[in-house]
Parts: C-alpha cells; sequence; structure tokens
C-alpha cells in the first residue's frame, strides 16, 4: 500500500512539475511543441527511474506511472502554451 501511495504521489509530482517547467520555460521552443516530445521526455523518466529500482519501495509500477506522468505533464504544458500564443 506504501509503495502505491508513492508511485501515485511521485507520478503526481511529475505531471505537475513537467507542466510547469514546460508552460515557463518552453514555451517558444518549437521543438517541444511536437508530437514526439511528450513521448521522448516520459521514456527518459521512464528510464531514470528504472535505474532506482533496487532501492526498497520504488519498482517497475513506479517507473510507469512517472513515465507517464512526465509525458502526459509535457503535454498539457505543450497545449497551454499553443492556447496562450493563440490568445485563447
Amino acid at each position: 500500500m506504501l509503495t502505491l501511495a508513492l508511485a501515485v504521489a511521485a507520478a503526481a509530482f511529475g505531471y505537475i512539475q513537467t507542466r510547469k517547467f514546460v508552460r515557463r520555460r518552453l514555451a517558444y521552443v518549437d521543438a517541444a511543441q511536437g508530437a514526439g516530445a511528450p513521448v521522448l521526455s516520459g521514456f527518459a523518466a521512464f528510464v531514470l527511474v528504472l535505474f532506482l529500482t533496487p532501492l526498497p519501495l520504488v519498482g517497475l509500477s513506479t517507473a510507469l506511472l512517472v513515465g507517464a506522468g512526465v509525458g502526459v505533464g509535457f503535454n498539457a504544458g505543450a497545449k497551454d502554451t499553443h492556447r496562450r500564443r493563440l490568445g485563447a
């Protein structure tokens, strides 16, 4: 139960921080607005957390959830900047 709570908290943290970062820092970077950028960032986060799996309370499910959270957060931040550019 504690492992699941840790995985969900890490995924939520990754989502929120990535969305903020993309909105603030990558608003005018064209490569960050492409379709492959969220997939690449989510995969990179998955691989980084995968190296932590030998630690207690960190498993494959944590790595998957963090990777998904970062990828979805990146996509949401890119959509926010796109809407802000259009003035909608």
